[in-house]
């Protein structure tokens, strides 16, 4: 399991508070997160890349600023799960450094105790959006160079 502390301080609020409540309480955040999903804009649609390890139609792209990265998430409005992950990465991580994303370890939700309420499978999805992201972060700064 990760060491939350070497998590982006955003994101290791969020899997902290999440680690600190009851079941129940988890998945209420998770919607609360679903429905905080930023909404994609206009022409970023074709920047997209599927995540086909998601078992739900969901589009990932981390764009750098400066030395910001911006992500951007679609997935289909009845997709609570996946929508979840979006907002909860967005929200975590957006306007992070480059480094600050590369460093984000792939269990880092396991401190929020996600594995209790999602399957093996949905989180494996979480993994792969993570793993996209953290790809794209890397030919954008290779880009740069």
């Amino acid at each position: 399991m990760s060491d939350a502390s070497v998590l982006p301080p955003k994101l290791q609020k969020i899997i902290q508070m999440m680690g600190s409540v009851p079941k129940a309480i988890k998945t209420e955040l998770l919607l609360d997160f679903s429905r905080q999903m930023p909404a994609l804009p206009e022409g970023m649609k074709d920047k997209l890349e599927q995540v086909h390890e998601c078992a739900t139609p969901f589009y990932a792209h981390a764009e750098l600023d400066g030395d910001a990265v911006h992500l951007y998430f679609d997935a289909p409005s009845d997709a609570p799960t996946v929508r979840a992950f979006a907002g909860m990465l967005a929200a975590g991580l957006e306007g992070e450094t480059p480094a600050n994303i590369l460093s984000v370890p792939l269990d880092f939700y396991a401190g929020a105790g996600l594995q209790e309420i999602i399957t093996p499978l949905r989180i494996r999805g979480l993994q792969a959006v993570l793993v996209r992201l953290k790809r794209q972060v890397t030919a954008a700064l290779q880009a740069q160079r």
